[in-house]
């Protein structure tokens, strides 16, 4: 009997374009994932400057914002999952800035 394994190694992020409405994020194997902006209302509430200061973390696994407390995963890019973040938790986020 044979056992099929799957390589669960996930891909590394390599360059990442933040547009007015669009996050497409290069990985390492060749795909370009793109997201609504809206996905990640902090991004989307940041200004061009903020956006642009991102930070490849996790061994290329994740993308931090310092400046909006921002992190996303490449696995949740893959999965097509937009932000968790309860709207409770945004807005008091946004009332501080």
């Amino acid at each position: 009997m044979h056992t099929l394994t799957v390589d669960t190694k996930l891909p590394a992020v390599e360059k990442i374009a933040v547009t007015e409405d669009t996050i497409s994020v290069d990985l390492s194997d060749g795909r370009t994932i793109s997201v609504p902006l809206a996905w990640y209302p902090r991004l989307l509430h940041g200004n061009t400057k903020e956006r642009n200061n991102w930070r490849i973390i996790a061994r290329g696994q994740g993308i931090h914002w310092a400046e909006l407390d921002e992190d996303i995963s490449v696995t949740n890019l893959l999965m097509g999952q937009p932000s968790g973040e309860s709207q409770t938790s945004f807005q008091n986020w946004l009332s501080s800035r």
